[in-house]
């Protein structure tokens, strides 16, 4: 009985945090909040880069030659540090400070849209003319997995300093951000139509042709990234509806135009590629 006892109580213990790994691997950078839970779409970076690595017959953790990091879905830059790589991130319209953005010297291989190039520009940081933000990618990386079926009118996806608020009021059809990515995308994409304050359920819908209407629900979040998002996908500033009738009113925005092809082909393989040859 007293072994058993003290099997269990091992079982229970603390563990000891991994040893970090003594050789150079790239980091993929994805935002949580303090709270410790998944936000869905900051998710989606480490999601779409796995999925890129495995069709290139590659992992994210693996040996490489020089230590990296890289910055692929959010508005997240203002986290950059001098030397990361910069592939579809963008700006956060909150952290337009300059003392904010550390950084000197950032490797940009593609931005979520002109907004962001601009502000990058301004700091003397080259910026290819390269845009879109990488989860527009997932119907072409995960072919045949999600698909819509328009089983509902539509869902509601609010921002996740938006979900209480709507929680409190008692809205229905409710894609909650902190749901894990692969529940959102199959939610999202039971509708015919996608309201949202989150602007990546307006990527997603958008990604696999379902009209979708950005909902503004509170002045937490700036229009920048909406914006930024939309100039990069070949339309003009957001148009926000103020309520979710409005949105259901005013209808879908106008389609993306975007080109799969070119923010793969921007993709930095290279990070990974001299990790097999010997030191």
């Amino acid at each position: 009985m007293q072994r058993a006892f003290n099997k269990v109580m091992r079982r229970l213990a603390p563990k000891a945090p991994a040893a970090a790994p003594d050789f150079s691997e790239i980091e993929v950078f994805s935002w949580s909040p303090a709270s410790g839970h998944r936000n869905f779409g900051d998710h989606l970076a480490r999601v779409v880069v796995s999925k890129v690595l495995a069709d290139r017959g590659h992992v994210i953790e693996e040996a490489v030659r020089q230590p990296r990091r890289l910055l692929a879905i959010g508005s997240v830059i203002h986290f950059a540090r001098t030397g990361d790589v910069v592939w579809g991130s963008g700006v956060n319209g909150k952290e337009m400070d300059p003392a904010v953005h550390r950084y000197s010297q950032l490797d940009v291989r593609a931005v979520r849209g002109p907004l962001t190039r601009e502000f990058l520009l301004a700091r003397g940081i080259a910026v290819p003319e390269i845009y879109g933000d990488p989860a527009l990618l997932l119907p072409v990386l995960f072919p045949g997995r999600f698909v819509p079926v328009a089983r509902r009118p539509h869902v509601v996806v609010p921002n996740l300093h938006d979900m209480r608020l709507l929680t409190e009021q008692g809205a229905k059809d409710l894609v909650s951000p902190l749901d894990s990515w692969n529940r959102c995308v199959a939610r999202i994409l039971e509708a015919e139509f996608v309201v949202s304050s989150s602007l990546h359920g307006i990527v997603i819908a958008e990604a696999y042709g379902i009209p979708a209407r950005y909902v503004r629900l509170s002045e937490t979040e700036k229009s920048f990234k909406y914006d930024d998002y939309m100039r990069g996908t070949g339309r003009g500033p957001i148009e926000a509806a103020t309520s979710i009738a409005q949105a259901l009113e005013m209808g879908g925005q106008p389609p993306p135009v975007f080109s799969a092809q070119a923010l793969l082909d921007a993709f930095p393989l290279d990070l990974w590629q001299d990790g097999d040859r010997p030191e």
